[in-house]
């Protein structure tokens, strides 16, 4: 089957698996053609190409800090990383991106506070960026299209300028609820000035005020190496997840079911399943398992800071498998 065929098949009409609430801009757009021809010329930002080699040669220096930092600088690092991890699954993902649920005033402000210590983009971006991956996946629309491969998928979309297509399709999408959320948009004016208290200053200035330690082993470990960590945990869901791993759920789409992806991107591995049902604010069928993101929303609404959770029924889950999955599904 050709590419483009699966791409018509991916959602074509959903036969009522989707909820009303989940026909938004995150939906599969199959109508979608690719320009025939040559494809644009591959642009290089060489900015980023220089910012990307620094961070990961940093990042490696921070690993050969690891043995000289203490214990509770060790555990404020994997703080950092999992506060990072939630600014991205359960806020700019889960909450901005796919709407799967709706959070209280406080706990947008923190999932925003927590999202710039992650510094990969502000929220508006992030949001609509994943929107146009949704809308056109494995196209020339998507802007980490897993199609050019790994390393592309991975990070080199980032080190490139977009394919026009990318930028046209993202200035036609739907984003008044984005642009109507005051977290969103204050988060968006003060983003640089946000990412260097959060991402770089914090992380480096609790350890050496609080308990001594080093500001050289303070940066370099729970700033530079937690925050390259958390990128690459990231980008793992835009690569390995659409490249490696089963897919139960739906056959025709790239996006596969990966464990080591779960683990490291805190619950956003399930990917078949999630690009299967985006609307679903578990990402998974399995609720809390290997989910962090998944527990830490549960927690929240029973604290009463969010609420409104959407969620897949059993037999729509079941009911697809019989239909489009490969065979590889094991419930629980």
């Amino acid at each position: 089957m050709t590419f483009e065929k699966q791409q018509s098949q991916q959602h074509t009409s959903i036969n009522g698996d989707v909820c009303r609430e989940a026909a938004v801009e995150d939906a599969f757009d199959n109508s979608y053609k690719e320009k025939e021809g040559p494809k644009p010329p591959r642009v290089m930002v060489w900015r980023n190409v220089v910012l990307m080699s620094l961070l990961h040669f940093g990042a490696f220096y921070g690993l050969s800090l690891v043995p000289a930092a203490s214990v509770p600088t060790l555990l404020w690092s994997l703080v950092c990383f999992v506060l990072s991890a939630l600014g991205i699954t359960a806020g700019a993902h889960r909450l901005w991106s796919h709407r799967t649920y709706k959070a209280s005033l406080p706990l947008r402000i923190f999932l925003a506070v927590c999202n710039s210590m992650a510094f990969q983009n502000d929220i508006f971006e992030w949001a609509r960026d994943h929107r146009v991956h949704h809308k056109y996946s494995e196209t020339d629309a998507d802007p980490h299209n897993a199609v050019r491969g790994f390393f592309f998928s991975h990070i080199g979309w980032l080190l490139v300028r977009k394919h026009p297509d990318v930028i046209e399709k993202g200035r036609k999408l739907e984003l008044s609820d984005l642009l109507a959320d005051k977290v969103v948009m204050f988060q968006r004016r003060h983003y640089k000035l946000s990412v260097l208290l959060m991402c770089f200053f914090v992380p480096m200035f609790v350890p050496w005020y609080f308990w001594g330690e080093s500001l050289w082993v303070a940066y370099f470990v729970p700033s530079l190496l937690r925050y390259t960590l958390v990128l690459n945990a990231t980008w793992l869901v835009n690569s390995a997840a659409h490249m490696w791993g089963n897919r139960p759920y739906d056959q025709n789409i790239n996006p596969r079911e990966n464990r080591f992806v779960t683990f490291s991107a805190i619950g956003e591995g399930y990917h078949n399943y999630h690009h299967t049902f985006p609307y679903d604010y578990a990402t998974s069928e399995y609720g809390c398992k290997l989910n962090l993101t998944t527990c830490f929303i549960d927690l929240m609404c029973f604290l009463g800071l969010a609420k409104d959770r959407k969620r897949v029924s059993r037999e729509v889950v079941l009911s697809r498998i019989q239909r489009t999955g490969d065979g590889s599904h094991r419930s629980g």
